[in-house]
């Protein structure tokens, strides 16, 4: 079994493969032994990247001892063989498609995964459970649009250094909302959410990984534009149904079975989606409407569906929208039967306006009202001219730290999704200083925070721990 490596600054087993992807595509037929003496590895090193360029990436072929570049009679789009798209589309059948992410090893910094040990930990945990079992899944797919010309432009050693920062990017997207990277295929990469780690809103997170992607790899592009005066650009396809999950081993190694393309549907919505953008299918789209700006792009022949399949491009994620947004933007019901609940809520408020602060905590089953009874008790408080502001501990987003508090204080200061860094950052320091001129030297903590800090400023100098103190403190003064 290949073991693919970490993205790293340093030599990894991927940055490699990326460097004898580029000698064998500049040569296009070298001797197995002539490339590893070019790479400066050894046998075993060599047969590994070897078994990843014909096996996995199946962009090369062995011809007695050669090795042949064969991407360009595959995919001379992309630099991915279109059996490997066959393979893992089924044409209509039960077609296995090989995942492989790969166990964190702490006694072993050189074999790192690319699985971050908490994340294999959870499937770990809960793959007994998970064997054999039916799972909606989102499935993502990402990779560079015309890679093989830009690769041919940039030569071998920026290439490689090129696609290290790229599949650097596509990991840790995918990680920050626990999904898991599955292959990389070459010029690209495969991920899933929803499984091995189960999550209701698979979809919603895929959507905003693939938005985390786009805004991370436009600081690439620019990098690559300015540096060799080439156009980069990526694109990213995604679609959501259900797989069955087979073996997990020891070392996260899975088999998936796909049913109804599900796997095949989202790599071609990959290459059928225009440079730097993201196509949806209509699968996902139903999963995901309301949380996301949608924009139609009709109906689209898929090879291997009977019928056209509506197609959606993927804009900006209404980052305040819940569940419950959702719901009442499609109507709500006569809201009656909770006087009781009310009558306690109100009961409280008026502690705090009386100068007794209160917190409540509202704690039910799940579909009961929770999320209508606080929107009905906050909304008699706006009627009273009362200031309310709102935060929310979002499945999706639990990786992102203080994100609830951050969406409160972003609503206290009048931060807006229209506003840039420079009028964000002019907000805060408006109103924490006429708060308090103490304030004013904990300013830069502040746009550290919120990730807007000024582009020139070094970081503050302070460790983490005490960064979270000095930060809950700020937090805690201006409540």
């Amino acid at each position: 079994m290949v073991h693919l490596q970490p993205v790293l600054p340093e030599m990894s087993f991927l940055a490699r493969v990326a460097q004898a992807r580029a000698a064998l595509q500049s040569h296009r037929r070298v001797s197995v032994r002539g490339l590893g003496r070019e790479l400066g590895v050894d046998a075993d090193d060599l047969d590994e990247i070897v078994e990843e360029l014909v096996e996995i990436q199946q962009v090369a072929r062995i011809e007695g001892k050669a090795l042949v570049w064969c991407a360009d009679q595959d995919s001379p789009s992309s630099g991915r063989s279109d059996v490997s798209r066959e393979s893992a589309a089924g044409e209509g059948s039960k077609t296995p498609a090989r995942l492989k992410p790969l166990l964190h090893n702490a006694g072993n910094a050189e074999s790192l995964s690319y699985t971050p040990k908490h994340l294999a930990d959870k499937i770990l945990a809960s793959r007994a459970a998970m064997e054999g079992e039916k799972k909606q899944v989102t499935v993502l797919f990402c990779d560079v649009a015309g890679s093989m010309d830009l690769a041919e432009a940039l030569g071998p050693e920026a290439w490689h250094q090129t696609l290290n920062q790229f599949f650097e990017v596509l990991t840790s997207a995918v990680h920050a909302f626990e999904g898991t990277v599955n292959q990389y295929t070459g010029d690209g990469s495969m991920a899933l959410f929803g499984a091995p780690i189960a999550a209701e809103d698979h979809a919603r997170s895929a959507c905003m990984a693939a938005l985390a992607m786009q805004g991370k790899l436009s600081e690439l592009r620019s990098k690559v534009e300015a540096e060799y005066g080439e156009q980069f650009a990526a694109r990213i396809g995604i679609n959501s149904g259900e797989v069955v999950v087979g073996r997990i081993g020891d070392d996260l190694r899975m088999d998936y079975t796909a049913q109804g393309q599900v796997v095949g549907i989202a790599a071609r919505l990959e290459a059928l989606a225009p440079s730097n953008s993201i196509l949806l299918s209509a699968y996902t789209e139903r999963l995901v409407g309301g949380y996301f700006d949608l924009a139609s792009q009709g109906e689209k022949t898929i090879k291997g569906l009977k019928h056209a399949l509506e197609v959606f491009q993927l804009g900006s994620s209404q980052t305040e929208t819940t569940r419950f947004d959702v719901s009442r933007r499609q109507g709500l019901t006569q809201f009656i039967g909770r006087e009781a609940d009310m009558a306690t809520l109100q009961a409280a408020l008026g502690q705090a306006r009386a100068g007794n602060g209160q917190v409540v905590g509202v704690v039910a089953e799940a579909g009961t009202g929770k999320s209508r009874l606080c929107y009905e008790f906050l909304e008699t408080c706006r009627a009273q001219g009362m200031t309310v502001l709102e935060g929310h501990a979002q499945s999706h987003a639990k990786n992102i730290p203080f994100l609830p508090m951050m969406q409160i204080f972003k609503a206290y200061f009048g931060i807006t999704e229209e506003d840039d860094d420079r009028t964000a950052r002019e907000k805060i320091a408006g109103r924490l200083v006429l708060l308090d001129e103490k304030f004013k030297d904990l300013l830069p903590l502040q746009f550290e925070f919120f990730g807007i800090a000024e582009p020139d400023a070094p970081p503050v100098p302070m460790a983490p721990e005490a960064k979270q103190r000095q930060l809950i403190n700020v937090l805690r003064q201006i409540v």
